[in-house]
């Protein structure tokens, strides 16, 4: 079958790869129907996550019908449209009985990499490096998905395929990040990225109540993907001084809740830009922590900072005395996709979650290295690219 593959730093490449094989007898192998680009993708493009090997398949967002079914399988069938969540977790655990599937014990075959970089491993995920288990990715015509009475979930039949692909990773990331970042009725949100993740953090923030959400990007066409569909406020951080800014939207206070959706690759102006950035291009720290400090200084005293985005392990300049002296509290975590899934596609079949926007560049995915280049330098206003195997 064809494959995305990993072919070095900012190399890929679409070959033959081998067909994916039922291993375990609770697997399904899904033809893939979409399949969609993330921005921590990038990261690992870009070599920043040290643990890719050549010919390794890329993507872990993404939704396909099921074509062969394990034998202990019982909530699928042949036949059945479903999107996978990325990260894989075995539902039996101590972590997964507490609904921290992204921490799942057995979902990643190979955890020596994280234990040592973080001192315990989290779950694994589709197409994501050695360290989160080496599995092959979602850019193919065809994948395993193991844990599948866990991971997999039928789609329902108004929800059409454009829609119900981003409930995989995206929506699922950012409510979590909403959620458990704690919104509460009246809140003032502020969200730091407009990318797929920013935007469902965004509108999860609007349906749990928050009184006001604002999105915080540079590029004017997400900005305005914000405000035309997700109906949040925004400001382009290239024109404003963001935390003057969003101190006065708040009371003078500052937001109650701070999401952070950028990751280790975050843009940003100033001095102390330009040196994060050539630390981390010399590899004298790992990521860019631009968007996390404004977070943590933007946000009122008392209040809490959730991390969306992806990083890798150490940076530098954290304002640790900012947090404890505002009694901030700060939370972290890949997304718990299986917790939030069934309750996304519902609000998808009900209107209230909208997701299609997000696809602005469909194509084969014979075209996919192409697409990665278009989705990285931001071209065409692209804010996420969908291949169709």
């Amino acid at each position: 079958m064809k494959a995305l593959q990993w072919q070095g730093v900012n190399k890929l490449a679409v070959g033959e790869v081998p067909d994916p094989q039922l291993r375990n007898p609770g697997d399904i192998i899904v033809k893939v129907r979409r399949t969609v680009t993330c921005g921590s993708d990038l990261h690992l493009l870009g070599g920043y996550i040290p643990f890719m090997e050549k010919g390794d398949v890329l993507g872990h967002e993404f939704l396909g019908e099921v074509v062969e079914v394990g034998p202990e399988v019982r909530r699928h069938k042949v036949g059945d449209r479903v999107v996978v969540s990325s990260f894989i977790s075995c539902g039996k655990c101590w972590f997964c009985e507490q609904e921290l599937y992204s921490l799942c014990d057995n979902g990643n075959t190979n955890p020596a990499i994280t234990e040592t970089l973080w001192g315990q491993a989290p779950g694994g995920c589709f197409g994501y490096s050695h360290a989160m288990g080496g599995n092959p990715g979602s850019h193919a015509e065809y994948i395993r998905v193991p844990f599948a009475d866990v991971g997999a979930f039928a789609v329902p039949e108004e929800v059409s395929d454009e829609r119900a692909l981003f409930a995989s990773d995206a929506a699922a990331t950012g409510w979590m990040g909403a959620d458990l970042g704690g919104v509460k009725p009246g809140d003032v949100v502020a969200v730091w990225g407009a990318g797929g993740v920013g935007q469902m953090a965004a509108r999860a923030a609007m349906l749990l109540g928050a009184e006001r959400v604002i999105v915080i990007d540079r590029l004017d066409n997400r900005l305005q993907q914000v405000e035309k569909y997700i109906g949040a406020e925004t400001l382009n951080f290239e024109r404003t001084n963001v935390a003057l800014e969003l101190r006065e939207r708040s009371g003078g206070r500052g937001p109650d809740v701070c999401i952070e959706a950028v990751g280790m690759e975050a843009a940003g102006k100033g001095p102390q830009y330009a040196y994060d950035q050539l630390k981390q291009q010399l590899r004298l720290q790992t990521d860019r922590p631009v968007a996390v400090r404004e977070a943590v200084h933007a946000c009122r005293k008392g209040g809490s900072v959730f991390v969306l985005g992806v990083y890798a392990g150490f940076v530098d300049k954290f304002p640790l005395g900012a947090l404890m002296n505002k009694g901030v509290t700060m939370r972290g975590a890949q997304m718990h996709g299986q917790r939030y899934i069934p309750m996304l596609l519902d609000r998808m079949a009900r209107g209230e979650l909208i997701t299609e926007h997000l696809a602005t560049h469909v194509m084969p995915l014979d075209q996919a290295p192409e697409g990665y280049r278009i989705f990285k330098e931001k071209e065409d206003n692209c804010v996420r690219a969908v291949f169709v195997p």
